[in-house]
C-alpha cells in the first residue's frame, strides 16, 4: 500500500474536483447502480446538504448517504450511477439534486432514499462541481471549463449557458447572498448575477489563486476561501474585499455558519478554522488525523460533522 503525504492527499482531492475524467464509452441503456458498501460512511465524501432534520452526503462511486439524527447514523441510498458525485442541493425535506462527473445529474423526490438520473453526458468530458436551485423548478449546475447548465422544469431538461464570454475557467461553487447569485472558481475568478442567473459579470478578485468556497453570512457579509489558506470578506456585495487572517497555508474548501456568531471553515491537512464573531476573526485548530474536509454540517448538542477524505467525522466540541 502506498502511503501519501498530506500534500499528495490534498493534490489528489483537488484533482477530483477540478479535472475532467478521461473519455468514456457511450452510456449503457440502463445506468450502472452504485454498489452497497458496508463502510460507505468512511468513503470519500465531497459535499453535503441539510434541511429540516434531513442530511444528505455524496461522494465516490455514486455513494449517497442519508442521516436524520444529526449525523449520528447514516444509511446508503439506492443510486443509478457510479459517477463521482461532487455537489448536492436540497430544496426541502423531499426534493433534491446531486451532480458529478460525466455531467451526471440525479434527482430525489423522497428525501434521498431513491434517485433518478436526469442527465448523463460522458462524451462531453466535463465534470459538474456544484448545484443550486432557486425553487422547485429553476436551478443551475456548474463545473469544469466554464460549464453552466440551467433548468426551468425541475431538472427534466438542461440548457447550456455562458457565464462570461471567453472565460473557460473551472467554476467551483455557486451561492446566493443578499438576493444576488455568486460563482467562485479557478484562478481567482468571481462572478455575480443580479437577475437570477440570466446574465453574469466578472468581479474584481482579491486573489489570483483558485477559490473553492463561498459562504454567505447572516449579517450580509460574504466569505470566499481557497488556495494557501486565503480567506476574504466582502460587506458590499463583492465590490471590495478584505483579507481575513486564517493562520494557515493549507487550502480551504468549505465553510458553514452555525448561528450565534459561530462560523467554521475547513480544508486540507485536517485544518479547521473557528470563529465566534461572525467570521471576522478565526482561530486555527489542526485535527490529528490530518484528513481533508469537503463539507460541514451541524451536529447534535452543539457539535459539527465533518465530511471528506475520512468519510463522516463528528466533532463533539469544536468551540
Amino acid at each position: 500500500m502506498r502511503v501519501r503525504t498530506p500534500f499528495a492527499q490534498g493534490a489528489a482531492l483537488l484533482a477530483l474536483l477540478t479535472l475532467a475524467p478521461a473519455a468514456s464509452a457511450a452510456p449503457p441503456a440502463q445506468p450502472e447502480r452504485s454498489m452497497p458498501a458496508r463502510l460507505a460512511s468512511r468513503s470519500l465524501l465531497l459535499d453535503a446538504a441539510d434541511h429540516a432534520g434531513l442530511a444528505v452526503a455524496v461522494g465516490e462511486r455514486g455513494h449517497v448517504l442519508v442521516s436524520r439524527d444529526g449525523g449520528k447514523s447514516w444509511t446508503q441510498s439506492e443510486v443509478p450511477s457510479r459517477a463521482l458525485l461532487t455537489g448536492v442541493w436540497l430544496h426541502d425535506a423531499l426534493l433534491g439534486w446531486a451532480v458529478g462527473h460525466d455531467e451526471t445529474i440525479l434527482r430525489t423526490r423522497d428525501g434521498g432514499k431513491t434517485w433518478e438520473r436526469v442527465r448523463h453526458a460522458p462524451e462531453e468530458e466535463k465534470p459538474l462541481l456544484d448545484v443550486w436551485f432557486r425553487d422547485e423548478k429553476r436551478g443551475f449546475a456548474i463545473g469544469a471549463y466554464g460549464l453552466l447548465l440551467a433548468t426551468a422544469d425541475g431538472g427534466d431538461t438542461w440548457e447550456k449557458r455562458t457565464v462570461v464570454e471567453g472565460d473557460d475557467l473551472h467554476l467551483n461553487q455557486i451561492a446566493e447572498a443578499g438576493g444576488a447569485l455568486y460563482i467562485a472558481g479557478e484562478a481567482g475568478s468571481l462572478y455575480r448575477s443580479d437577475d437570477g442567473g440570466e446574465s453574469w459579470r466578472a468581479l474584481e478578485s482579491p486573489y489570483e489563486g483558485s477559490l473553492f468556497g463561498l459562504l454567505p453570512l447572516g449579517d450580509g457579509g460574504l466569505l470566499v476561501l481557497g488556495l494557501r489558506g486565503h480567506v476574504f470578506r466582502s460587506d458590499d456585495g463583492g465590490k471590495t474585499w478584505a483579507r481575513v487572517d486564517s493562520g494557515t497555508e493549507a487550502t480551504l474548501t468549505t465553510g458553514r455558519e452555525l448561528g450565534g456568531g459561530k462560523v467554521a471553515l475547513a480544508g486540507m491537512a485536517g485544518v479547521l478554522l473557528l470563529s465566534e464573531d461572525g467570521g471576522r476573526t478565526f482561530r486555527l485548530r489542526e485535527l490529528e488525523d490530518r484528513k481533508a474536509t469537503m463539507a460541514i454540517l451541524p451536529g447534535s448538542s452543539g457539535g459539527i460533522v465533518l465530511l471528506g477524505e475520512g468519510g463522516v467525522r463528528p466533532i463533539e466540541k469544536p468551540f
